[in-house]
């Protein structure tokens, strides 16, 4: 669930990267292949719905095994890094219809967990602009 109360206290005007946190199940919600079958499908949906909004996909990648810190709860199966122009731009997309409707369904069949964390950069190689 989308958590309006803690992006409604972030600066709707500034740049934003989220971090995504996904575990998959092994079945689709659907029964339609994989979880990772159904991000593919959620993927392919809402990369356009990003970019319409001037953000980017910055990097992706499978997550292999906790480094550091403790690995109870921590079993994530990919991770992914994306660049927001503004907050308003992630909540407006977030919310709209197209994405309630065509999106977020892939993506609850996908996902047993998915967690998203809004960050602001403090020092990045990464060019947005």
């Amino acid at each position: 669930m989308l958590n309006i109360d803690g992006l409604e206290r972030l600066d709707p005007h500034a740049p934003v990267v989220m971090l995504n946190l996904m575990r998959f199940r092994a079945r689709s919600g659907d029964g339609d292949g994989s979880g990772w079958d159904a991000y593919l499908r959620y993927s392919a949906v809402t990369v356009p719905m990003i970019k319409a909004r001037g953000g980017t996909l910055l990097w992706t990648g499978e997550a292999k095994a906790v480094a550091l810190g403790p690995q109870q709860g921590n079993n994530w199966d990919f991770a992914a890094l994306v660049y927001y122009p503004t907050v308003a731009a992630f909540v407006d997309m977030m919310t709209s219809e197209a994405y309630e409707t065509e999106a977020d369904p892939h993506r609850l069949n996908a996902c047993a967990e998915h967690v998203i964390i809004a960050t602001n950069e403090a020092y990045s190689k990464f060019k947005t602009k």
